[in-house]
């Protein structure tokens, strides 16, 4: 059983909410609060923790605690500048999202999958990561014509076996690329190297 917290000023919006993850088989809302704060439960006793128009920044801190963090909002604008501060699983859906929805994003955040509207999360991407200076330039040693390719596959969502079919190489090799290019972008994820590929201009969606 998948362990949801539940925070969400509304009342009202908190209570649709608890519902609607509820009604969804292997999901229990395990604590729910106004304010993330007020949250009566510990984080390693939660698989997901789920916000609903929740200002991100004034949380910012508080979130880099949980393993996997669902946002629902309708303004992506705030998400890039709190996904920087959150090592964990993030998910980012709209508040009028449904039941189905839900129950799928939080059953993926709770296998380790990130997980988005296309919309907002093709927003998030494109939003700035780094200064307004940073550039291709500034990485340590750049890509080459392969780990390019290999980047913008991952950023078309390609997994490492279907990356290997599309260049006619072995997955063993694209591992070894993933290797290069995580440590040249210095990225520990495949969702990190994207959208630093993305804000570096070496890629795009």
């Amino acid at each position: 059983m998948v362990r949801v917290a539940l925070v969400a000023p509304n009342p009202a919006l908190r209570i649709g909410l608890h519902e609607l993850l509820a009604a969804n088989l292997g999901l229990t809302v395990s604590a729910e609060a106004g304010d993330l704060r007020e949250l009566e439960v510990a984080e390693d006793e939660t698989d997901v923790l789920v916000l609903a128009a929740v200002p991100l920044t004034q949380v910012a801190e508080e979130l880099s605690a949980w393993r996997a963090v669902l946002v629902l909002t309708d303004d992506a604008g705030e998400v890039p500048r709190w996904r920087v501060s959150h090592g964990g699983t993030w998910g980012v859906l709209s508040t009028s999202a449904t039941q189905e929805e839900l129950g799928a994003a939080v059953l993926a955040l709770a296998e380790g999958l990130w997980v988005g509207a296309p919309g907002l999360l093709t927003a998030m991407l494109r939003a700035p990561f780094f200064s307004d200076s940073a550039s291709a330039d500034a990485l340590i040693e750049p890509l080459t014509a392969r780990e390019t390719e290999v980047l913008q596959h991952m950023a078309e969502g390609l997994a490492n076996k279907q990356i290997a079919a599309k260049l006619g190489i072995s997955e063993h090799t694209v591992k070894y690329h993933l290797s290069s290019l995580y440590a040249k972008l210095n990225a520990s994820s495949r969702t990190e190297a994207v959208r630093t590929g993305l804000h570096l201009g070496l890629i795009s969606i």
